[in-house]
């Protein structure tokens, strides 16, 4: 019976986006549908075993899901008035579910975009669209998103449930915005996703450096949403970011989890298919046109370091010149740090040097662990090794990842 349950459960995992979406379209309230979706699934477990997984699961769970919604609409409102408003939702929602049609893959196409722009609403916090995302869309339990992100499984539900009852308070519509605000959404979107990988890819606290799984989740998201909006140069360009840089996951790391830097990487442990999908996927980003966007640059400087075979190799002129670029688009302490890097490596550690002391007293960069572990490579770099250790020191007490400490003290002894 175990066996059963989690083949049903499976299902439902892959299934769950869908289901919310197509049910989200008719209560206009993602944590109704979520609900109504969890219904769905106890009726699968109550009746899958019996009967068997039907040909079509998807189609049975969202038509179960979609029955009880209409079930609710009429409980709720007249029945005549909601009928003019969703239209043939209604009816075709009330088809029993072993005899529902498949979808329409464009209706389901539309309203998983509909679910991805509400659960990134900028109304939300920005943890607060991670937790939802990773929820509604990743089809991650509550506890998995804890554990995650090293939070109690309590703090993620209460944020996850104020999300809800934000999005149904402010009366957010389930659509996909057009028009001047099409663009500021769809930077929520990106940036909910991108934030996701990155916290799998350079963990900010526990006990290992990198979360493969959610780097896994981001970059589905990432394919998922560049199908479901194919003529967004942006959303090709996040994809290839996150196709180059996962590429580089299992070099990232040793064989006991330490830190592996990039100048020691093993670069046959690259994934040549994930660089391969990343330099296709920024190709399509240039071919639709206009400026290069701030994920299209960071694409660029990640396609950089996959051309190159080895670290000295690499074209650090190349990868100086899209930061400028980048921070002339996108203004950051942090993309300047990351451009000192480039340009230690293409013009000399002092001339990054300078650019690091420069940024010294920015106060978004005070407790960043980075800010004195790049000024300690620097200064070991010019030979100023009591200025490296001390550099490297106060790097190890700032960073919250174990791993990142103990690499961190072990440069600090070697200065």
């Amino acid at each position: 019976m175990s066996t059963e349950k989690d083949a049903v459960e499976a299902v439902f995992r892959i299934e769950a986006p869908r289901v919310i979406a197509a049910v989200a379209r008719i209560v206009r309230d993602v944590g109704i549908a979520e609900e109504l979706a969890q219904d769905a699934l106890v009726a699968a477990l109550e009746r899958w075993p019996e009967t068997g997984v039907p040909d079509n699961p998807g189609a049975w769970l969202t038509a179960t899901a979609r029955h009880r919604a209409v079930d609710l609409v009429r409980r709720r409102e007249t029945y005549a008035r909601k009928l003019a408003e969703i239209g043939r939702d209604l009816d075709e929602a009330a088809v029993e579910p072993e005899f529902a049609a498949a979808e329409d893959p464009d209706a389901i196409d539309d309203d998983l975009l509909r679910l991805i722009f509400t659960a990134c609403h900028p109304v939300l916090s920005t943890e607060a669209r991670i937790a939802l995302t990773l929820r509604l869309l990743g089809g991650l339990t509550t506890d998995e998103i804890a554990r995650a992100f090293l939070a109690q499984e309590s703090t993620v539900a209460q944020r996850i449930s104020r999300a809800k009852r934000s999005l149904a308070g402010a009366g957010v519509p389930f659509e996909v915005p057009y028009g001047p605000e099409r663009a500021a959404r769809l930077a929520s979107v990106l940036e909910v996703i991108y934030l996701v990988f990155n916290e799998g890819y350079a963990a900010t606290a526990g006990d290992d450096l990198v979360r493969p799984a959610l780097c896994e989740d981001a970059l589905r998201l990432a394919r998922v949403l560049a199908g479901l909006m194919p003529e967004e140069p942006e959303v090709h360009a996040l994809a290839a970011l996150l196709e180059i840089q996962a590429s580089r996951i299992n070099a990232r790391t040793d064989a006991t989890g330490a830190p592996v830097l990039l100048a020691d990487q093993n670069r046959s442990r690259w994934n040549r298919l994930l660089i391969r999908r990343g330099f296709a996927a920024l190709t399509r980003a240039g071919e639709l046109g206009g400026a290069p966007g701030p994920y299209a640059l960071q694409a660029a400087i990640a396609a950089c370091h996959a051309r190159a075979a080895s670290y000295e190799e690499t074209d650090w002129a190349a990868i100086a010149a899209l930061y400028r670029r980048l921070a002339d688009l996108a203004p950051s302490p942090v993309v300047e740090l990351n451009r000192a890097v480039a340009v230690s490596m293409a013009e000399g550690p002092g001339a990054g040097l300078a650019i690091v002391d420069a940024l010294a007293a920015d106060p978004a960069l005070r407790g960043y662990h980075l800010l004195p572990s790049v000024r300690g490579d620097l200064l070991e770099r010019l030979g100023r090794t009591e200025e490296a250790r001390a550099e490297f020191t106060r790097a190890a007490e700032l960073t919250r990842n174990a791993r990142e400490r103990e690499l961190l003290r072990a440069r600090a002894a070697d200065a």
